[in-house]
């Protein structure tokens, strides 16, 4: 049975689908116009393509009303019929386009000055490719063929072949300085069916859409077939249930992959995909981790990479991440995670401490992120100010005070450090008593306070503003503090403290680029300031003497 064919669906997207097809009809017959027209120009055809633009128009605009409708109106419609109906509007407002770019095609014809120079040039292969897949479209859609809407997506890649072809005959022959007017409008009318498969590309992807569930563009599905096939899996792409899960700031897809029709955990992976450098160095951090404590980070299934992309297929972690643990879970399985951290932590940090100086980059790193910080909040960035003979140091000034005690600083040694040690990047699994990493890309050996701090402020941050959760958060961040104190006392690091007033100092700076909240982003501001400005007063080279008010870490 066709996707669309099912009774309910069907129901729900008659007059949508109806206007689909003639949408579907009229583009393939502006784009057969225009092959006509290019042929055997003729003022006729080119009133037709013209006349038929406002018609087009008005219809993908009816079709549009009616999908936002459908989704917004009184029925309540489950997932698959709304990505149906968001597919359908993706795809009419590329056809329109197309339309759009036969339109303008049509006005270049004009500005020529023989009509048959075009002839010259192979347009023709172009117009067929773009036909091809034009009259695919409602076939692909109601037969969910993947295989349909993958050829699709590949049309843009022939078109940009093709046309790169003609490309680079136009400008041979423009070195010649002939023909340079007729040269330049033909350049302009491969241009416009160059373009149009940019607009089918979005309609293979839209195919796609509704065939999987899922938004994915070309070049991700492509690296999950070849991570997928990498990791040993034979079946078919249509049997696997792909769902993002996770927004990711850097630009990588992360998205829980599954057999469908199968509900164990077992068969449920991570598939990540983005830039080269940041999922090559996951899968290298992930083997040194395997390597040092097995079990302690996801197994890989899968790993590919081509040009700048790279993509990656991981073992699904059961249980909670820890953030969700503070948050939502009773009382002593909080304490019993918290338990766990604290034995993972500290075996992790005496096994592979190495008692090697290792500099303070804290400023450095605020440095680096403090323009997008303004960017989201410039109101919070301090000028110089006087009270009476009492100097207030600008945000600038008192970060470059804090840069230069920092160069004078060391950490008395390092160890293997998470390098995202965020609460939602360690996952509890509460049936297991296990403890895992997540997300650890930028693991290395550096020292333990910059974890620490990372950690502390993670908790902090967290937006609920709640008198119990809040007393909650603020316990976990005391106990924590604690565990960091005691292991600080241990291993004779007499100047944690100054370097954990740097790093929260960072932490405290930089988290206001994700926080929209004013308030709040405020409150972490003047916390900064607050530390940085003990920090400077602070009699230069007692370092061992420094310590900050834990109380600040409380909200």
């Amino acid at each position: 049975m066709s996707f669309i064919s099912h009774p309910e669906i069907a129901s729900k997207l008659e007059e949508i689908r109806e206007n689909f097809r003639f949408l579907t009809v009229e583009i393939s017959g502006q784009v057969q116009a225009t092959s006509d027209l290019l042929a055997a120009p003729s003022h006729k055809i080119f009133h037709r393509i013209c006349s038929r633009d406002d018609y087009i128009d008005n219809l993908k605009t009816t079709i549009e009303n009616a999908c936002f409708s459908r989704i917004h109106g009184p029925d309540s419609l489950d997932k698959d019929i709304i990505n149906v109906i968001r597919s359908i509007h993706i795809i009419c407002v590329n056809l329109e386009r197309i339309a759009d770019f036969c339109v303008n095609t049509a006005r270049q014809v004009e500005y020529l000055s023989d009509p048959a120079f075009i002839r010259r040039f192979e347009y023709g292969a172009m117009i067929q490719e773009i036909q091809r897949n034009i009259s695919r479209i409602i076939a692909v859609f109601e037969e969910r063929s993947l295989s349909g809407a993958l050829d699709i997506c590949r049309s843009e890649f022939i078109l940009d072949t093709l046309y790169k072809n003609e490309f680079d005959r136009i400008m041979m022959e423009l070195d010649t300085g002939r023909s340079t007017r007729d040269l330049v409008t033909t350049l302009f009318i491969f241009r416009y069916l160059e373009r149009i498969g940019d607009s089918l590309l979005n309609i293979g992807e839209a195919l796609l859409f509704v065939i999987l569930g899922e938004k994915i563009k070309i070049h991700q599905f492509e690296a999950l077939q070849k991570t997928l096939s990498a990791s040993g899996y034979e079946g078919e792409l249509s049997e696997i249930d792909l769902k993002s899960i996770w927004g990711s700031r850097s630009g990588c897809r992360i998205s829980l992959i599954a057999q469908k029709h199968r509900s164990q955990e077992k068969s449920r992976g991570i598939f990540k995909e983005g830039n080269l450098e940041k999922i090559r160095k996951e899968k290298i951090s992930l083997e040194q981790w395997e390597n040092l404590y097995p079990g302690l980070t996801p197994r890989i299934f899968g790993y590919y990479e081509d040009h700048d992309i790279a993509s990656l297929l991981v073992e699904f972690l059961p249980g909670c991440t820890l953030d969700e643990v503070i948050l939502t879970a009773s009382d002593d399985i909080v304490q019993n995670a918290l338990f766990l951290l604290e034995h993972v932590l500290l075996d992790i940090w005496g096994q592979t401490l190495t008692r090697e100086p290792v500099a303070v980059t804290c400023i450095q790193q605020l440095l680096s992120r403090l323009e997008e910080s303004r960017r989201l909040h410039p109101g919070l960035f301090r000028c110089a100010k006087h009270m009476g003979k009492v100097e207030i140091l600008s945000t600038h000034e008192v970060i470059r005070k804090c840069s230069e005690i920092e160069n004078t600083l060391f950490a008395p040694f390092s160890v293997l450090c998470h390098g995202d040690f965020n609460a939602n990047n360690l996952v509890y699994d509460h049936m297991s008593q296990q403890l895992h990493y997540i997300d650890v890309y930028r693991s290395h050996k550096d020292d333990y306070v910059q974890d620490a701090a990372v950690f502390l402020m993670s908790n902090f941050r967290v937006p609920v503003f709640d008198a119990v959760l809040r007393d909650r958060i603020n316990k976990v961040i005391f106990m924590f503090l604690n565990l960091v104190k005691r292991f600080a006392q241990e291993h004779d690091d007499s100047e944690f403290q100054i370097r954990m007033a740097l790093a929260l100092s960072r932490n405290f700076y930089t988290s206001i680029r994700f926080e929209h909240n004013y308030d709040f982003a405020r409150e972490m501001v003047l916390r900064a300031h607050y530390l940085m400005e003990k920090i400077v007063h602070h009699p230069s080279g007692q370092w061992n003497s420094f310590s900050f008010p834990e109380d600040i870490l409380c909200y």
